[in-house]
């Protein structure tokens, strides 16, 4: 069966080390989408944050963004989107109180006030990089539940793996759990973290198998290609799932195909060996 849907993660997956969409990659996409064959950026960026990538690729994709909470074109037309319900964020919040320095809530707005952190530290030397990359997209507000006076896309941490683990722990145990879902990126080699609470519904397999059946697409037709935890289910749900080179070992072990490098141009390997040769071998 062809390929008609390739799936891609971002970070660690269609970015090299230097943060660029390599020639290879983005002549890989090209080609995929001269035959017909749809692209989607899946990815836990934020759609403003994600548009970067886009842009360095020639061809038209469907952006999954926010773990799949939303599913938009680059021309920012809305297909689908999910929020997580306010009294679900402000009981997130109140159960992480430890932990409220590593906290954001983000909003689906055009461009201000989109990222609200209870207190930015500019010269943090964790996050202080992304603070001055989405400077017009951030505000602050303590404390933190205040500005919960609309449906958030999701509630966002970010730290050191051990931190974060010490939140996730918290969050799998709180007696509504089944009220959030949880998308979990773990960079161990830089000893950092990045959790997503968002709807229940919501993961980038579920985006994926979403949007694939108002395509008409099956899941036998689709390529994805991810390397983290918040990949696993858009790997499994896909009928041919490959994983970086790259990936954390968690992945590799499932027995999936494995493709080069992020800086060995392993998407562009995956979709001239699955897509564009028809080899599922």
């Amino acid at each position: 069966m062809a390929i008609r849907l390739i799936a891609l993660d971002i970070d660690g997956t269609l970015l090299n080390s230097r943060f660029e969409v390599s020639p290879a990659n983005s002549a890989a996409i090209d080609e995929a989408t001269r035959r017909g064959i749809e692209v989607a950026i899946v990815t836990g960026r934020r759609y403003d944050f994600a548009l970067p990538v886009v842009r360095q690729i020639h061809s038209p994709v469907t952006m999954m963004v926010n773990n799949g909470a939303l599913i938009r074109t680059t021309d920012g037309v809305t297909h689908l989107r999910h929020l997580l319900p306010g009294d679900t964020a402000r009981r997130v919040l109140q159960a992480t109180i430890p932990w409220r320095e590593c906290a954001a809530v983000v909003f689906d707005r055009p461009q201000e006030n989109q990222v609200i952190l209870e207190s930015i530290d500019w010269d943090d030397p964790t996050r202080g990089g992304y603070y001055l990359r989405n400077r017009k997209f951030l505000a602050e507000a303590k404390p933190l539940e205040s500005c919960l006076n609309e449906d958030p896309i999701q509630v966002m941490f970010t730290g050191q793996v051990n931190a974060m683990r010490q939140v996730e722990d918290t969050l799998r145990a709180a007696s509504f759990f089944r009220d959030f879902s949880l998308a979990v990126t773990v960079y161990p080699d830089k000893d950092f973290s990045m959790i997503d609470v968002i709807h229940p519904s919501v993961s980038k397999g579920a985006a994926l198998a979403e949007w694939a059946g108002l395509r008409g697409i099956a899941s036998q037709e689709i390529l994805a290609v991810g390397d983290n935890h918040n990949d696993e289910e858009m790997l499994s749900f896909a009928g041919v799932p490959v994983v970086m080179g790259n990936g954390v070992s968690a992945l590799k072990e499932r027995g999936w195909h494995i493709t080069a490098s992020n800086d060995e141009d392993g998407v562009a390997a995956a979709i001239h060996r699955f897509a564009l040769s028809g080899a599922f071998e």
